[in-house]
């Protein structure tokens, strides 16, 4: 597979790496991600997009443990070894996934025994959106018995952002980061 799109290479201008550096989170010393730097390549999309993509990994009502578990199957069910592998390297262990759990985001269902049932409404609700673009009367409910009415909203902007990441790095056929974990079946 050959990377549809470069990436912006460095030595960056000035804006372009201040621009790359305020989609990292604060502290970290690793070269900004291979997507950031794709979508670098079109300044003004990339600032609309980090808006909301900040706004909801750091800024977001949903627990670190809800938001990565959603990521994590949104990615999986999406086919994204890129994303995937990016935030189950980064987040799942701060997200207190198991290993055995990170490789059900992938190979599992929602009704294994690894999951609680928050997780597991969580993960239902993702498998429906993903095959349907929409959810059940009983995935709702599933949904409401852990999440207050704005973070059901925030599920489904996260679900389908991270929909939408895993289009871009699908399509522009994204290169794995080298530190990232593999997509297991892949």
């Amino acid at each position: 597979m050959k990377q549809r799109i470069d990436g912006v290479a460095p030595p960056y201008p000035p804006e372009t790496d201040r621009s790359l550096h305020r989609w990292m989170p604060p502290g970290v010393t690793r070269e900004p991600l291979m997507l950031f730097k794709v979508l670098e390549r079109h300044p003004e999309l990339a600032s609309r997009m980090r808006a909301l993509g900040a706004g909801l990994l750091v800024h977001g009502r949903l627990s670190e443990a809800d938001r990565e578990l959603v990521i994590a199957r949104v990615g999986a069910r999406a086919g994204c070894a890129y994303e995937w592998g990016v935030h189950m390297a980064t987040y799942a262990e701060t997200a207190g996934l198991t290993p055995h759990q990170v490789t059900l985001t992938v190979t599992g269902t929602p009704d294994d025994p690894a999951w609680s049932p928050r997780q597991a409404a969580l993960l239902h609700a993702v498998d429906e959106l993903h095959a349907t673009a929409r959810l059940s009367d009983e995935a709702w409910a599933g949904l409401r018995e852990h999440l207050d009415e704005p973070e059901a909203l925030e599920f489904l902007v996260l679900a389908g952002w991270y929909r939408t990441i895993a289009y871009v790095a699908n399509g522009a056929q994204i290169e794995p980061e080298p530190w990232a974990l593999p997509l297991p079946g892949r």
